[in-house]
C-alpha cells in the first residue's frame, strides 16, 4: 500500500531502490501531560498527533518504507495508525531514542539512510522531510541534524558549529551543560535526524546510560561520532515552528491553534471567508469550496466536504458530512455522516445523524432531528420533529410535532412516504407502514396502517362538544368552596 500524497519519486526520496526509511519515535509515555493515554494519541487538529507524522512520512517514502517504534500500550498506538499500512517495531523496555534504534536494527539495515521522526511533533511537513533527507544523501555525512533557530531557545539543547556559515557541528550541548556564552546561542537540536544506516549500526552501541535518567539518547550520537572523525552536519529548518513538540497539555493546545490557523488561512487563499479565523475548528482533511461563508465558532470535523456558495453560520458542528452547493446551515446544525444537497436550508438547531441524506432544495427545520432517513427534493420538516429509518419522497410536507415510531422495542422498522404527501402536526407514524403518493394525514392522528395515494387518513377520536359544560364546572366549584366554610 502507498502513502498518499506527491512524492519527489516513485521509489522514495533516494530515487533509487527505496534505501531511505524513515522512523518514527512513537514508544513514550508523556508523563509531563499527567495521562494515562499515550503521549503519541493526544489529539491536536482533530486526529492523534501520530497520525499527523505518518501523514507527512508517507508523503516523502512509500508507506512500506516508515516504521513507528512503538512501546507504551503498543497495541493501541498501533490500532490508531494501522490503516496507514506502515510497519511497527515494538521497543518493550522504553529506554531511550538511542535504545529505540537499537531495536531498529535488523528492520533498518537493508537501507542506506534513515529519517528520525519525533511521533509527538506534528507539525513537520513533507518538504521539511524531504530537504533533511535529500541534503544528507548528497553530503553523505554520519549524521545531519535538523535545528531551529528561536529567539527563546531555553530549555534546548545548543547547536553549536564548527564555524559560522558552515554545515558542520563541532558539539550539542544540553542547557544544564552550557556556558554562559553557549546560552546565548539561538540554533537548537530539534531532535529530528538523518543517519547514514552503516556509520549508525557501526557506533550506536557505543551510547551509553551514564544521565540521570539512565536512558540511551541518540543525541549523543553526535559527539560519538565526532570523536571517530565522522562528520556531523547541521541543517536549519526553514519553518522552527515544525519541530514543536507535544510536551504539556499548554503545548498540545499551542500546536493546536497553529494548525487550524494555518488550515483557515489555506482556505482563505482558496476562496473562502472565514469571519474569525481564531475561532473557526477546522480539520486538516476538511473541503470548502469558493464562496463559502464560515462564521464564528464552526466546527468543521473529520473528512468533511462543503461546496461553493454555502453559509455555515454560527455554532454548527459537521463531522464527516458532504454539503452541496449554495446549502444553508442556519446556527446550531449538528450533522455527522450526513449528505446535504445543494440549495437546501437546515437550521436553526436542526440535528442530522448518521445515514441522513437530504435532498435539493429541501429545508430541515428548528430542532428536527433526522437518522437513517432520504428527504426528497423540495420536502420540507420545519418544526419540532423526529424522523428516523424513513423514505420520504419529492414535494413532502412534515407538520409540526410529527414522529415516525421506527423502534419496536426489538427490531427497528422502516416508514415509506411518497412524493407529494403532506403530514398534518402531531402526528405519530407507526412503523412499518407505506403512506401513498399524494396522499393525506390529519393533525394529531396515530396511523398504524397504510394509507393508499391520493386519500386522507384521520386517526383520532371524535371531537365531542357539551354546550355549558364549563360554567357549570365553575359553578359547581364555586358551590364547594362555599359548604367548606
Amino acid at each position: 500500500m502507498q502513502g498518499k500524497g506527491k512524492r519527489p519519486s516513485p521509489r522514495g526520496v533516494a530515487g533509487h531502490d527505496g534505501r531511505t526509511a524513515i522512523a518514527i519515535m512513537a514508544a513514550g509515555k508523556g508523563t509531563r501531560l499527567k495521562s494515562k493515554h499515550p503521549k503519541v494519541l493526544h489529539e491536536v487538529g482533530g486526529q492523534p498527533l501520530l497520525q499527523h507524522v505518518v501523514r507527512a512520512a508517507t508523503q516523502v517514502v512509500p508507506v512500506h518504507d516508515v516504521y513507528a517504534i512503538i512501546g507504551h500500550e503498543a497495541d493501541r498506538v498501533r490500532q490508531s495508525v494501522a490503516h496507514s499500512g506502515i510497519h511497527f517495531l515494538l521497543q518493550p523496555e522504553q529506554r531511550g531514542t538511542g535504545h529505540a534504534l537499537m531495536v531498529a536494527r535488523e528492520a533498518l539495515q537493508a537501507y542506506d539512510q534513515v529519517v528520525v521522526l519525533s511521533g509527538d511533533a506534528p507539525l513537520i511537513t513533507p518538504e521539511t522531510i524531504s530537504l533533511l533527507s535529500e541534503f544528507h544523501r548528497s553530503h553523505q555525512p554520519a549524521m545531519t541534524i535538523l535545528t531551529a533557530v528561536f529567539e527563546d531557545p531555553t530549555g534546548y539543547g545548543r547547536v553549536i558549529r564548527k564555524t559560522d556559515g558552515g554545515d558542520e557541528v563541532d558539539a550539542v550541548v544540553e542547557e544544564k551543560s552550557a556556558t554562559a556564552e553557549q546560552k546565548k546561542i539561538t540554533e537548537i537540536n530539534s531532535g529530528f535526524y538523518a543517519f547514514s544506516v552503516r556509520a549508525l549500526y557501526r557506533y550506536i552501541d557505543r551510547l551509553s546510560t551514564g544521565n540521570p535518567h539512565g536512558e540511551f539518547y541518540l543525541t549523543d550520537m553526535a559527539a560519538i561520532f565526532r570523536q571517530a572523525k565522522e562528520r556531523v552536519l547541521a541543517l536549519k529548518a526553514r519553518n522552527p515552528y515544525e519541530i514543536l513538540g507535544g510536551n504539556t497539555r499548554a503545548e498540545l493546545a499551542d500546536i493546536d491553534q497553529r494548525m487550524r490557523l494555518a488550515k483557515c488561512q489555506a482556505l482563505m487563499a482558496q476562496g473562502v471567508t472565514i469571519f474569525h479565523p481564531q475561532a473557526a475548528i477546522i480539520d486538516p482533511e476538511v473541503e470548502v469550496g469558493p464562496d463559502t461563508v464560515v462564521e464564528p465558532f464552526v466546527e468543521l470535523l473529520g473528512n468533511t466536504r462543503i461546496g461553493s456558495d454555502c453559509r455555515i453560520s454560527s455554532h454548527c458542528v459537521v463531522r464527516n458530512s458532504i454539503i452541496g452547493d449554495g446549502t444553508l446551515l442556519r446556527p446550531g446544525c449538528v450533522l455527522e455522516e450526513a449528505r446535504v444537497s445543494a440549495r437546501a436550508t437546515l437550521g436553526p438547531y436542526s440535528h442530522l445523524r448518521p445515514g441522513s441524506e437530504i435532498g435539493e432544495g429541501a429545508h430541515v427545520g428548528n430542532f428536527v432531528e433526522t437518522k437513517k432517513v432520504r428527504l426528497g427534493k423540495g420536502s420540507k420538516a420545519n418544526h419540532l420533529t423526529y424522523l428516523g429509518d424513513a423514505e420520504i419522497g419529492d414535494g413532502v410536507n412534515i407538520g409540526a410535532g410529527t414522529i415516525t415510531c421506527n423502534y419496536d422495542g426489538i427490531h427497528k422498522h422502516t416508514t415509506v412516504i411518497e412524493d407529494g404527501v403532506f403530514v398534518g402536526s402531531d402526528a405519530t407514524l407507526v412503523a412499518p407502514v407505506h403512506l401513498g403518493k399524494g396522499a393525506y394525514v390529519g393533525a394529531a392522528s396515530c396511523i398504524t396502517e397504510d394509507v393508499p395515494a391520493e386519500a386522507l387518513a384521520i386517526a383520532r377520536g371524535r371531537q365531542m362538544v357539551k354546550e355549558g359544560w364549563a360554567r357549570q364546572k365553575r359553578e359547581s366549584q364555586r358551590d364547594r368552596e362555599k359548604e367548606g366554610r
